[in-house]
């Protein structure tokens, strides 16, 4: 049980670190200003001449440039009410499906003597029509222990990274299939992923590993190209910082420590304002670049915390239907206050919960008897068993 007297005089006895982390920030967003002035002062073209030296810049600009010359572009619509809101909102969404997926899983535990894993997706599509039709519905995969042990002696602990793989593979076939299925309908749906499609996060994985989720992203974009269906990547909390390194070579910023593209953007952006288009150029360890099919742009969602990063194949942005889309992204944030409507309702299908948990390794206990299996629980899982009833 956390002491809360103790954690204050813990709290106060940090207090200067906090205030240096404050000025700190404060001193990176005077730098990004100013990077953001020599950014402005340049034309497209000798944006690109700045970068051509650069195989990998973090981002590169696109016509936007030209176009609006400043980073943010205001939001064109303002309301006196959230109803007026809700009613454009309404009027976006009108006829046009959004479907959305995300996962969630139980991965494999020192406390059961058999390793077994489990990812369940979830997806909500939302037609908006005047009938109210939606689907909500999930899938569940057990990982059984020669799934989970393709590199380990069965006696070993199981690695993560395989329920972790087969949750983003899963996400990722849902949608693939979905935009199959409705490729040539009018009219046309928009697809959500809860996450980016630029992942880095692979790049210390073993080449194998990351030629899995490498693919299961290409055919996410390829399907969206061949089908001429958007997808859209939603990170509501982004770390990235292309934007950054970007007008870093272009203007010599110099930063100390990890900034962030959203962090610096927060206080420069009005509720659905966005950053100029970008295509993705990430210098990271990743086996194969894919990253100029990516555009981005940052979105603000909500009147004071860090705008979302949005990700979408580049042929939306080359065939002008970036605007649209963006709406639609606007939209779906005005229905569920905050975060798109369809991912929020997605998650909440898709979580398990500790009570989920505790649910499954019930049935897996009975699931074993019923086979004969020699199923142990350790003595500490059941201690705690016993203390949390």
């Amino acid at each position: 049980m956390l002491d809360p007297a103790k954690t204050i005089a813990a709290l106060e006895a940090k207090r200067d670190l906090f205030g240096e982390a404050l000025l700190k920030r404060q001193d990176h967003e005077r730098t990004f200003d100013e990077a953001l002035q020599v950014l402005r002062s340049l034309s497209l073209e000798e944006v690109a001449d700045h970068l051509s030296a650069i195989l990998s810049p973090g981002a590169h600009p696109t016509a936007e440039h030209d176009q609006y010359r400043d980073l943010i572009i205001p939001f064109a619509h303002s309301w006196s009410h959230h109803q007026d809101a809700r009613d454009w909102g309404r009027s976006i969404l009108k006829d046009i499906p959004t479907i959305a997926v995300d996962g969630s899983q139980i991965v494999p535990s020192i406390e059961l003597s058999i390793p077994v894993g489990v990812v369940q997706i979830a997806w909500f599509e939302n037609r908006h029509r005047e009938d109210s039709k939606y689907e909500k519905d999930l899938a569940i995969e057990v990982l059984a222990p020669t799934e989970l042990s393709e590199d380990v002696a069965a006696d070993e602990g199981m690695p993560d990274w395989k329920v972790n793989l087969r949750r983003f593979e899963m996400e990722t076939e849902k949608l693939v299939n979905y935009m199959k299925g409705r490729a040539g309908h009018e009219p046309k749906p928009v697809c959500f992923f809860d996450g980016s499609f630029i992942i880095s996060f692979v790049q210390h994985m073993r080449p194998e590993r990351q030629r899995r989720y490498i693919d299961a992203v290409l055919e996410l974009i390829d399907t969206s190209v061949t089908t001429r269906i958007p997808v859209i990547g939603y990170v509501d909390t982004s770390y990235a910082n292309d934007l950054v390194e970007m007008t870093g070579h272009i203007s010599g910023a110099k930063y100390e420590g990890r900034v962030s593209d959203a962090g610096l953007m927060r206080t420069k952006m009005k509720w659905g304002d966005r950053s100029q288009i970008m295509i993705c150029a990430r210098d990271d360890q990743v086996i194969e670049k894919y990253y100029d099919q990516v555009c981005f742009t940052y979105l603000k969602t909500t009147g004071e915390n860090r705008p979302a990063r949005i990700e979408f194949p580049r042929w939306i942005y080359e065939s002008n239907q970036h605007s649209k889309m963006l709406d639609i992204v606007r939209a779906e944030v005005i229905v569920g206050n905050g975060y798109p409507y369809s991912l929020e309702t997605a998650d909440a299908a898709a979580v398990i919960s500790m009570q989920d948990r505790e649910r499954f390794f019930a049935l897996f206990q009975k699931f074993a008897e019923q086979q004969g299996y020699p199923l142990r629980f350790s003595r500490k899982a059941t201690s705690k068993r016993r203390r949390r009833v």
